[in-house]
């Protein structure tokens, strides 16, 4: 949890960071052929973990004994949202190549993907399967 004295005011995802429109588009749809298209020309915002220095991916995880989730927005209005709580959420606009590094990086490790998973249009994707569809 982030130092009270070093964030004295809340921050939230930042709202100016451009929304991911295919995706919300193709999530709206529950396309999922569109969703792996929106991924490979598009964007997708990326949930950081809020600390200093190097960016670094957050994943999710209900138990030590459990694979790491893998949440993806479409907005960081959606990430806010389902975190209303938290103070610092930080995010950034992921292409298809910097998605790609990471999952190919982590993807023992990874047991589902979320897309919106707090809504509007949440879907759920199996990491394999979402890596092959970005690598075609």
């Amino acid at each position: 949890m982030p130092n009270a004295s070093r964030h004295p005011h809340p921050r939230k995802a930042q709202p100016k960071l451009p929304a991911a429109k295919q995706l919300a588009e193709a999530l709206a749809a529950a396309d999922t052929a569109a969703v792996a298209f929106a991924l490979r020309n598009d964007a997708v915002i990326v949930p950081l973990l809020p600390v200093d220095g190097l960016a670094q991916v957050r994943v999710f995880r209900a138990s030590v004994e459990d694979p790491f989730t893998l949440l993806l927005f479409s907005s960081a209005e959606n990430y806010v949202r389902m975190l209303p709580e938290e103070t610092d959420l930080r995010v950034l606009r992921y292409g298809r190549a910097q998605l790609v590094e990471f999952m190919e990086k982590h993807l023992d490790t990874l047991g589902t993907v979320w897309f919106d998973v707090a809504g509007p249009h949440p879907m759920q994707a199996d990491p394999v399967e979402l890596l092959a569809a970005l690598t075609l």
